[in-house]
């Protein structure tokens, strides 16, 4: 997006510390999006990096000095931001700030953003701007000549997460839920403090894992997702003989669910049980879901009576389909699940809930909810291929597979009576990434699979 900050993606900003990010860059960025987007009063908050303290207030004081109003929501995870900022348009409230990099190493840093409503920002809706006004000196230099003129803006200290944790619990009955023993495993990130606030009003018995926050990441990076960082999760469900576990990355905007083996449950199964828990409050309602993985959910939500509407993958683009088609939920496999009633965002403090107000209601663990759907939609799983020209592999592979009914909602999707697949590239490096699904049919799964992935690396 620009020579000049190479941390800027097509949604965020990531960077290794200092080089290509620090605390002048980040001033600059933060000031380029309360400029790009006209913001008046901006939340800004942080995750448990080391170097996150020192971000946050650059950005703040950046902000201030341009007689823009902060409010500063100190540690928290990238919910709470966005929380902040649906629940505090009525006091003008008009951006967000994020200061994280999720599941990167350590010595990396970012910020996500959000605009009025916690509408979300990306290179097709601002952010290629922002990167070109924070690259530019001359615009820096005219911003800080300005500083002299303009009135100081305020900073508010608003640490009190009483209004979120109870907007959370108002998405379930607590007094339905079921007395269960759950491991909590934080990853050192920042779920750690929302867990404990939740404790109290919850009938759960909670086994905590990796649970301050701690930005030298002493157990590794917080990132679920990668089968050597499931164990410690699934290895303390089995100690413990607990009901499920549950483990979340840095920032928690994803959450990931063990069943009571310690066995890790593909995102893919849970967005078809949230999406059946949230179609008993909403009957009929529209469910959005991504098109990497698609039979499972689309059973389910018809069966349910709801209407499965599949979209592009990425929170942008969910959050924009989502606000057209008044969808009640979205979920995508890699674990991000979206609500329309937490200003259509993505939560990863939600779907742990909701999963256990399932078990409850229908007396069933984790396990037997499950067992049935991944018997009748094996999947292979995401698996990530380098490759030196991904356009020229795929359409290879469209060639190869020319008679199947294809969808390019995103990336190549191609169906066949008994199995699909998608394969689509990364927005960031030369990677195609390969999702494969049969119909009870977990031979031809594997030899689909292999298939592929011999015409994709050959």
């Amino acid at each position: 997006m620009s020579d000049a900050l190479a941390c800027f993606t097509a949604y965020d900003v990531r960077g290794r510390i200092p080089d290509e990010l620090n605390e002048e860059i980040s001033a600059r960025i933060g000031l380029a999006f309360a400029v790009r987007f006209s913001a008046s009063r901006v939340v800004v908050g942080r995750d448990m990096r080391l170097s996150s303290p020192a971000i946050a207030a650059a950005v703040s004081e950046a902000l201030t000095a341009h007689g823009i109003d902060v409010v500063d929501i100190g540690l928290c995870g990238t919910e709470e931001m966005y929380f902040a900022v649906f629940n505090g348009e009525k006091d003008g409230v008009d951006g967000g700030i994020m200061v994280t990099a999720s599941h990167n190493p350590a010595d990396y840093n970012g910020m996500k953003f959000v605009r009025q409503g916690a509408r979300p920002v990306s290179s097709d809706s601002g952010l290629k701007e922002v990167a070109k006004m924070a690259a530019s000196d001359a615009w820096w230099r005219e911003m800080q000549e300005r500083t002299a003129s303009t009135p100081a803006g305020t900073c508010l200290r608003a640490h009190d997460k009483s209004a979120y944790i109870d907007h959370l619990l108002s998405h379930v009955r607590v007094d339905s839920l079921p007395p269960l023993k759950l491991v909590v495993n934080g990853g050192n990130g920042c779920a750690g403090p929302v867990v404990d606030l939740l404790e109290p009003h919850l009938p759960f018995t909670l086994v905590k894992v990796n649970h301050e926050p701690d930005g030298t990441f002493p157990n590794g990076v917080p990132n679920p997702l990668l089968p050597e960082k499931r164990e410690a999760t699934a290895c303390m469900v089995r100690e413990h003989g607990a009901d499920m576990g549950i483990a979340w990355d840095g920032d928690f905007d994803r959450c990931f669910l063990f069943d009571e083996s310690g066995r890790f449950i593909e995102g893919y199964y849970i967005v078809g049980l949230l999406a059946v828990a949230i179609l008993e409050r909403h009957p009929g309602a529209t469910i959005l879901h991504d098109p990497r993985l698609i039979w499972n959910t689309q059973e389910m939500v018809l069966a349910a009576g709801g209407r499965p509407v599949m979209t592009r993958t990425g929170h942008a683009f969910i959050k924009e389909k989502m606000r057209a088609t008044d969808a009640v939920y979205g979920g995508e496999m890699s674990a991000h699940h979206y609500f329309r009633d937490f200003g259509y965002c993505d939560s990863g403090m939600l779907p742990w809930l909701l999963v256990c107000q399932l078990m409850g209601g229908r007396g069933q663990k984790l396990s037997a909810m499950v067992d049935d759907r991944m018997r009748a939609y094996p999947v292979s799983g995401e698996i990530n291929s380098r490759v030196d020209d991904p356009d020229d592999v795929l359409r290879r592979v469209e060639a190869h597979y020319a008679d199947g009914e294809k969808d390019y909602t995103d990336g190549l999707s191609v169906a066949y009576p008994r199995y699909r697949f998608n394969l689509r590239k990364s927005n960031t490096e030369p990677v195609l990434r390969l999702n494969v699904e049969t119909r009870a049919d977990p031979g031809l799964l594997r030899q689909k699979t292999d298939e592929l992935l011999a015409l994709i690396r050959g």
